[in-house]
């Protein structure tokens, strides 16, 4: 006897439909898979025995084929162990067949019978509800996540037992209520991680550049010696950005759950990523990859923000995999069978010191580099790549007398007020069509930062003392926008401009 079942494949953040056909026939007892299985799914065919036989049903003394179709799409993962069950024992009679093509079906089974919750569920369901599936079902620790999908009903159960008396009369189960989180209080950031930009001492320029970034979602490179705050700034941003929205939360959500980390099921991830990878980290683990392709760093950072702290010592060809996302904002991972891109929107933040003892312009201690070491030292970051980063900005150490006095500065809370204005008059400008000043294209420059004639002189006075290339050029017009938000003015001025040439310290230093 043949029967079907419908469960999916995550391949990136989207979810494929599969077929899981099974056939009972006469024969020598035993299991055969095929579809491209994975160890994960081979290994299906003993949980899947123990499962059904423990939650008090029939496994067939027959010879059992379960293909997982299409043929040529490889699967992984224990996710088909559900469908897999309730395909078997409905080719051996024990469930109604023409029922099953209403569901999509995911989950791992236990050997005693229960559902273990698995990863990706969020994708698969949007896609079920994009391929108008009438319900999923799934195991109960997942059913909160699905239920973030409207218009889709979710079954949650606990055990194999459940799920084959649900599919046995389907009309008498109830879907897990919607999960509604539009409507929750989205004015103030739900973090308690508890830093405060009020904790850091004077740095004006630094704590400016910052707010500068976080405006316009432009990336930032902080220049010093050790100990004058880089990290205990770059690690403030995420709490000056604006709240995720609905939609954002959800793309974000989506990338957590396809790589696992989900750490609050049936919960949206409201706090806006920050991802911090050891200098040590491979190129795959920052971008993405695999032999079934997950996301790395930058799209785990995706509308958050990465943070690359003492950026000299990653490996250069580690740092070039950035340069490509930096400017399209995804990465595309290409493999023999396939190729997934995964969306890596997101604001970088480096730290280096400004020379291989760290003291190089430090007025407290003196540097032993010479001039060779110091080009050897930031020759190590390509020129492209520099050239990708809006901000880059001298941190020096505060004198003794500063520190003794703990002056505090603004808070975050009222930072991020500011940070909020500029934004929605940027995303007013947009339409909805861009989020923030930094993903401006060539046109949008045109028309949103034209110059008049004294602007026009600056910057190519500029352009000329500083050697800017065409891609900095624009992300100095960029940045000048993002400035003029933050003094609510629709024209670029002079000294908009001039603030925006400031931060290329990196040129003046590598002169020095």
């Amino acid at each position: 006897m043949h029967a079907r079942t419908w469960s999916a494949a995550l391949i990136g953040l989207d979810a494929v439909p599969v077929c899981v056909e099974a056939d009972v026939s006469a024969g020598l007892p035993g299991m055969v898979l095929v579809g491209l299985p994975d160890t994960a799914i081979q290994e299906s065919k003993e949980r899947v025995r123990a499962a059904i036989r423990n939650a008090g049903l029939s496994f067939p003394m027959q010879r059992v084929v379960v293909n997982l179709a299409p043929g040529d799409l490889r699967k992984e993962g224990p996710s088909f162990d559900l469908a897999i069950a309730m395909a078997v024992l409905a080719a051996s009679g024990q469930l109604p067949s023409p029922q099953l093509d209403r569901f999509l079906l995911l989950g791992e089974v236990a050997l005693d019978g229960s559902l273990r919750a698995i990863a990706g569920v969020l994708s698969v369901a949007v896609a079920a509800q994009q391929l108008g599936y009438q319900a999923l079902v799934l195991p109960a620790a997942n059913a909160a996540e699905a239920t973030l999908v409207k218009g889709l009903a979710v079954y949650g159960f606990n055990t194999v037992a459940e799920v084959a008396e649900f599919l046995r009369h389907p009309d008498r189960g109830n879907p897990c209520p919607a999960t509604l989180l539009e409507s929750e209080d989205n004015s103030q950031p739900s973090s308690a991680s508890g830093l405060d930009l009020a904790d850091v001492q004077g740095q004006l320029q630094a704590r400016r550049a910052l707010e500068i970034s976080a405006a316009g979602g432009h990336n930032l490179l902080f220049i010093g010696p050790p100990g004058s705050g880089k990290t205990m700034l770059a690690r403030r941003l995420p709490g000056i950005l604006p709240t995720l929205s609905f939609e954002e939360a959800l793309e974000v959500t989506r990338i957590h759950s396809s790589a696992g980390l989900l750490k609050e099921r049936g919960h949206l991830i409201r706090d806006r990523p920050f991802r911090s990878p050891h200098h040590s980290a491979s190129g795959p683990s920052l971008v993405g990859g695999g032999s079934f392709p997950r996301p790395g760093e930058i799209s785990l950072a995706h509308r958050g923000v990465l943070f690359l702290d003492e950026l000299t010592e990653f490996k250069r060809e580690v740092l070039d995999f950035l340069r490509q996302p930096l400017e399209d904002g995804q990465v595309m991972i290409s493999r023999t069978r396939q190729s997934v891109a995964f969306p890596a929107r997101f604001t970088l933040v480096a730290s280096a010191n400004p020379c291989p003892c760290g003291y190089f312009g430090d007025t407290l201690q003196p540097c032993t580099c010479g001039l060779n070491q110091r080009q050897r030292y930031w020759n190590r970051l390509s020129g492209p790549l520099l050239d990708r980063i809006d901000l880059q900005v001298s941190v020096q150490r505060l004198p003794p007398t500063d520190l003794a006095r703990s002056q505090l500065g603004e808070s975050t809370a009222i930072v991020r007020d500011r940070v909020a204005r500029a934004r929605k008059q940027a995303q007013s400008r947009f339409q909805g069509r861009l989020r923030c000043n930094a993903e401006m294209q060539s046109a949008d420059l045109r028309h949103w930062c034209a110059l008049t004639e004294s602007t026009t002189v600056l910057l190519e006075k500029i352009i000329t003392k500083l050697r800017l290339s065409g891609r900095s050029t624009a992300r100095i017009l960029k940045v000048a926008r993002t400035i003029a938000d933050l003094d609510s003015s629709e024209q670029l001025q002079s000294q908009h401009l001039a603030e925006a040439a400031q931060y290329r310290g990196l040129d003046r230093l590598m002169e020095s």
